[in-house]
């Protein structure tokens, strides 16, 4: 069988990541990288691939199978839809889009073209996700009552000298909580309300910097967040996984979820269960279940080439992702009207 044809846009940092994912996949082949950066056609020289300056001048050359979409969050809408109106299928980064209303867009064109759109949620390909959202559903905690979670750390000063990295769209709300909000959705199901306050008042930018957010889940459960990327933490997923090896590896939880028999610490699954009644009474007692950590995104790309086959189903479809979108968004909405925002 021959392997599918992909083409990259956008060779920024989750550009080059997808690449490298995709250099270990027999089934995946890329044709081609879409990226006007003197850089990029420097990559396309070394993989041997076509380079082109936009999406448009691929697609009048040449058109994959499936086309990556790694581009700055405020200007994904244009290629996802001139690569589905070209006949590909979509992986696109996440935020699927910038606001509800492309969102929408790339849905409608993707049903009328009959192409798939993937979203690039990639930590949904982890065990240890669906690990953690077993033992959440299970009777191993009891009933889930609440669940906190954290994503702290201080940037680098070089992150910001690209000028749109300094701006809300590509800020820590659209650029790390999105992921947050995902795995919460993903573990403990719909969200119902959002409620939340920003801070801008560290770098100067006009990208908000720290958050302080409440959510409630259909189900009932509360839960909340704090969002930094002005103070340094080990206390976030990049740091808790070891996911990206430019960062330390820390090892330490970010998330807590809260049951009336016991409580879960997450990523590491560490369960706490009392000896005896589950009260303040009795000694706890910690449980791990340990779950390799895959590379998500060779898992991703594969996923992707078998939905382009025909062979699955996507796995984070555009519907979905424009779920945690709308409960991202939200957390801008509410710190502007000052109340909290129904989903």
């Amino acid at each position: 069988m021959t392997a599918v044809k992909l083409a990259i846009v956008g060779m920024g940092m989750i550009g080059k990541r997808h690449l490298q994912a995709m250099t270990t996949i027999k089934k995946a082949a890329l044709i081609a990288v879409v990226d006007p950066a003197e850089q990029a056609k420097a990559i396309a020289l070394n993989e041997g691939v076509q380079w082109f300056g936009k999406i448009e001048e691929m697609l009048a050359d040449v058109v994959p199978e499936g086309v990556i979409v790694c581009t700055p969050t405020e200007i994904h809408l244009a290629p996802t839809i001139s690569a589905l109106e070209a006949g590909c299928h979509v992986l696109v980064e996440k935020p699927i889009a910038g606001n509800l209303e492309e969102a929408r867009e790339i849905q409608l064109v993707a049903e009328r073209v009959n192409r798939n759109v993937m979203v690039g949620h990639h930590r949904r390909y982890y065990g240890l996700m669906e690990e953690a959202r077993k033992i959440v559903s299970s009777e191993k905690l009891g009933r889930l009552l609440a669940v906190h979670g954290q994503w702290t750390s201080r940037k680098a000063d070089d992150y910001f000298i690209p000028q749109w990295r300094q701006q809300s769209s590509s800020g820590p709300v659209l650029i790390n909580l999105i992921h947050e909000m995902d795995i919460l959705r993903f573990i403990c199901g719909e969200i119902e309300s959002v409620t939340a306050q920003l801070q801008t008042n560290f770098r100067g930018h006009p990208k908000e910097e720290t958050a302080a957010i409440i959510v409630r889940f259909k189900s009932g459960v509360l839960g909340t967040f704090l969002l930094s990327d002005a103070t340094p933490s080990p206390w976030n997923w990049e740091h808790a996984t070891g996911e990206n090896v430019n960062f330390p590896h820390t090892g330490q939880n970010s998330y807590c979820f809260m049951g009336t028999d016991a409580c879960l610490e997450f990523p590491n699954l560490r369960i706490w269960q009392s000896q005896g009644k589950p009260d303040w009474n009795h000694l706890m007692k910690m449980e791990e279940t340990p779950v390799p950590l895959e590379d998500a995104y060779i898992a991703q790309c594969r996923h992707f080439c078998g939905v382009i086959r025909g062979e699955e189903m996507p796995r984070i479809t555009a519907e979905d992702a424009s779920k945690t979108l709308a409960a991202t968004l939200a957390v801008f909405d509410s710190a502007k009207q000052r109340q909290t925002i129904l989903l």
